[in-house]
């Protein structure tokens, strides 16, 4: 019987996409995409939801708190309001795991808690190396390259209290070229990011 998760996005979805395709082109599939939830209300993840008949949530700091409270609260304010806010989904929906594919808020407070051991994360680069706060999206490539490093990728994770610690279940490498930019390396790296994260969720949700 296939286990319930729920996917946090905040951009495009490709990495949902990738798990939606997935759990529809594979009988042994181990999960169901049952919500997904952004934290951004713009995000076209949410419209990937809607086609593919996904309920589709959207969980932001100004959703959340209301727009007066999140123009002046900090930032482990809106981290906390967010991650309860999507704990009380998860809880509705009777959710099991919790995958971030590209989610831009660091989950924290009771969430990590009650979902210990089952809540796994995508970044865009081999950690431990150029993870942490600030460590996301094209910021990672122009860090990477900066480094002068002869390999990158991806890497998935278990989640935990920190920023992009937690036990390494998945890494996926690709080498960067002479003359990359950090659009070039994104070009490498996404796809093995859409196949990182399906063997990722599959790894978690077969372990429980």
């Amino acid at each position: 019987m296939k286990k319930d998760i729920a996917v946090l996005v905040s951009g495009g979805g490709t990495n949902l996409q990738a798990l939606i395709d997935w759990e529809k082109e594979n009988d042994d599939c181990p999960y169901h995409v049952a919500i997904v939830i952004s934290n951004t209300k713009n995000a076209y993840a949410l419209e990937r939801a809607k086609q593919a008949d996904i309920p589709a949530f959207i969980r932001s700091p100004y959703s959340v708190l209301g727009a007066e409270i999140a123009k002046t609260a900090d930032r482990d304010t809106k981290r906390i309001a967010v991650s309860d806010a999507i704990l009380e989904l998860c809880r509705e929906y009777k959710i099991c795991a919790i995958v971030e594919a590209g989610f831009l808020t660091v989950l924290g407070g009771k969430i990590i808690d009650e979902y210990s051991g089952r809540i796994i994360n995508l970044h865009p680069a081999l950690l431990p190396k150029f993870g942490g706060v600030g460590m996301w999206g094209h910021a990672v490539h122009e860090a990477v390259i900066a480094a002068g490093e002869k390999e990158s990728g991806c890497t998935v994770h278990i989640a935990d209290s920190g920023c992009d610690t937690g036990k390494i279940l998945v890494q996926k490498k690709v080498p960067v070229l002479e003359g990359d930019t950090p659009d070039t390396l994104y070009e490498r790296i996404a796809p093995v990011e859409h196949d990182a994260i399906v063997e990722g969720t599959c790894m978690l949700v077969r372990g429980l």
